[in-house]
């Protein structure tokens, strides 16, 4: 199985600082293969898996971000149901914990929601975001 470093960046819980970290790294020609965030006390722990650690560290420095570096492998599975399923039980089978598991490919978000700038509550663009 390939390893590369993952970063985990500790950052404030508020509207655009996310943003700001992945211009930084788009800036440098940094391209994001995966990405983790969540809330805690205030504060965002935001995980990145990226195309090249060693850019990326000096981005995150020169950005004066609290991070950290941790080796992490990955695994290609085929788009099929009970993939993760099998590979959760071989680990499983040879002693070997998950402390934590992402996927990438596809956006999903849980957040506070854009008002809706249309009128009507049957309106169907009503608490989405184009992006």
């Amino acid at each position: 199985m390939p390893a590369t470093k993952e970063f985990t960046v500790l950052m404030e819980d508020r509207p655009g600082t996310l943003g700001k970290v992945c211009r930084a790294l788009a800036d440098r020609k940094i391209n994001i293969l995966a990405l983790q965030s969540f809330p805690i006390g205030g504060k965002s722990v935001t995980r990145f898996i990226v195309d090249n650690p060693t850019t990326a560290k000096s981005v995150l420095d020169s950005e004066r971000l609290t991070h950290t570096e941790t080796e992490v492998v990955q695994v290609k599975l085929p788009h099929r149901p009970g993939e993760i399923a099998r590979v959760a039980a071989r680990l499983g089978e040879a002693n070997i914990g998950a402390w934590y598991v992402y996927a990438s490919g596809l956006l999903w978000c849980r957040g506070s929601q854009p008002s809706c700038t249309h009128s009507g509550p049957s309106c169907s663009r009503r608490g989405r975001l184009t992006i």
